[in-house]
């Protein structure tokens, strides 16, 4: 089942790039996700280290090649803190606080970012600063995305069990009937 859960996290990490293709280096992708969901039980109840691997090897190596920040959003028990790298937190001025997310308070997959980030810290929120995002299993990474976030309507609809959302953002639309707009295709 591992496998099929990397080939899913694979394509659909590939699904938002190419819909999300005004992402720029720097950028922050945040990842909520439910191990549980992805191995068919209800979200928090039984969380599964061999998914978050599985989902990791998946897609870190694909938002690293990016020189995008991922952020991993921790589940409700830790009031949905992240796990960033220290120079994400600086860049984008982030508030840190102080726990240690685990299997039950945090997650599966928050400990594996802890594990595998180079100088990981927690913060508080992202300020609404990302600009991409992958909702594995209904963990609610809404409040950390850029306004206006835009669905993307991806062919992968699930990972292992989980349902899958994606979405990018853009920037508001301002002015009234007299306003124009860019091309978002043209750069």
């Amino acid at each position: 089942m591992m496998e099929k859960v990397y080939q899913q996290a694979s394509t659909a990490i590939d699904e938002l790039f190419a819909a999300a293709d005004t992402l720029k280096r720097g950028d922050i992708l945040v990842i909520g996700c439910s191990t549980s969901e992805i191995v068919g039980k209800r979200i928090g109840s039984g969380s599964s280290v061999e998914a978050a691997k599985a989902v990791m090897d998946a897609v870190l190596p694909k938002i690293k090649a990016r020189g995008l920040y991922l952020a991993v959003q921790c589940c409700e028990h830790l009031n949905r803190c992240l796990v960033v790298e220290r120079e994400c937190m600086e860049k984008y001025d982030l508030q840190q606080v102080w726990v240690k997310p685990q299997l039950h308070a945090g997650g599966a997959f928050s400990m594996e970012a802890v594990a595998r980030f180079d100088d990981h810290v927690m913060v508080e929120d992202l300020r609404g600063k990302a600009s991409a995002g992958m909702d594995i299993g209904g963990t609610l990474i809404g409040m950390h995305m850029h306004p206006v976030v835009v669905p993307v309507h991806a062919a992968t609809r699930h990972i292992g069990e989980a349902n899958l959302v994606m979405a990018r953002t853009r920037p508001k639309y301002v002015g009234g009937p007299r306003a124009v707009y860019d091309d978002p295709t043209v750069r």
